[in-house]
């Protein structure tokens, strides 16, 4: 039990258990290691450690699909929600379970498995010519292996009016070592322009190994950016946020979006008023340059694009 492995206070285990029982405890040696013994209020423990306030009544807004991907599914484990985009749910599976995470009510049940089972998604993509971009989620794709990734470029590549491929994935920043020669050469192999989007949210997060993983990405001409969730007690204040920004530049890493909480259900109490985030990102400005301020968003289900605040 991680309350033992980190010498947690015991008042604390009857409550993580009620809340792992409705979204699993999920956390790798890799990142377990940067998390402070003995300290209840360290950041990185606060994104993984289940608390009773995940089962309280969820404040008038929040529900279980806040981002409308119910809708949004065209096929099962396709989403479209914006223009010329994709998105693929290639597995529910991640190697960590954040507990804002805006999936956690997802129905991974009917995301596809086994290649014949993603043959719609795949005839979908390949009947829709607007659709430039496909991204792969989950779960986190990286939890795939890479034979089997690479395989599923080589079908995406041979849909023409394909251009990009995007890769949203946590992994490099908890398990670094999920970065590999294999992967860089399925992401560089392709005619198709890679980006990788990693997800980080507190400083304490880029040690070495996760720096050393960042820059493997970048040295091999894969662009690499990053997207923060803003979090109560976690990161909401602007010394955190310069940080993790200067961090992510050192590492050749783009900040890129600064993302408002999704409003899930279970996660209303890392909410971070909007008005608190406005005055943090004016701070940051005064701090970095502009490059180094990422855009700070919220998503709105059914809109036709991120809205920045």
């Amino acid at each position: 039990m991680l309350i033992d492995r980190l010498g947690l206070p015991d008042s604390l285990r009857d409550g993580a258990r009620r809340a792992a029982a409705l979204f699993p405890l999920v956390v790798p040696e890799a990142y377990l290691l940067r998390i402070r013994p003995g300290d209840p209020s360290d950041p990185l423990l606060r994104q993984v450690l289940p608390l009773d306030a995940e089962a309280a009544p969820s404040p008038e807004g929040f529900t279980t699909d806040p981002l409308g991907e119910e809708s949004a599914t065209r096929t099962p484990g396709l989403l479209q929600k914006y223009e010329g985009r994709a998105l693929l749910v290639l597995t529910g599976v991640c190697a960590v379970a954040c507990r804002y995470c805006f999936r956690r009510h997802f129905p991974y049940d009917e995301t596809p498995n086994g290649f014949e089972q993603w043959e719609p998604a795949l005839a979908q993509l390949a009947g829709s010519p607007d659709v430039e971009e496909v991204i792969l989620s989950g779960g986190d794709p990286l939890m795939r292996s890479d034979a089997w990734l690479a395989q599923l470029v080589e079908r995406l590549e041979a849909i023409p009016h394909l251009r990009r491929l995007r890769v949203h994935t946590r992994l490099p920043i908890v398990i670094p070592d999920r970065v590999t020669a294999d992967m860089i050469a399925w992401l560089n192999g392709s005619r198709l322009a890679p980006t990788v989007v990693v997800h980080a949210n507190h400083p304490a997060e880029l040690d070495r190994s996760c720096h050393d993983a960042l820059l493997r990405l970048v040295r091999a001409g894969v662009p690499t950016l990053n997207q923060s969730v803003l979090l109560r007690d976690v990161n909401d204040d602007a010394d955190t946020l310069t940080e993790l920004s200067k961090r992510l530049l050192d590492a050749r890493v783009m900040p890129y979006y600064l993302h408002q909480l999704d409003p899930i259900v279970g996660a209303a109490h890392f909410e971070v008023p909007a008005e608190r985030g406005l005055e943090i990102v004016a701070e940051m400005r005064t701090r970095l340059p502009g490059f180094g301020v990422p855009r700070y968003v919220r998503e709105v289900a059914g809109e036709a694009h991120k809205v920045e605040l």
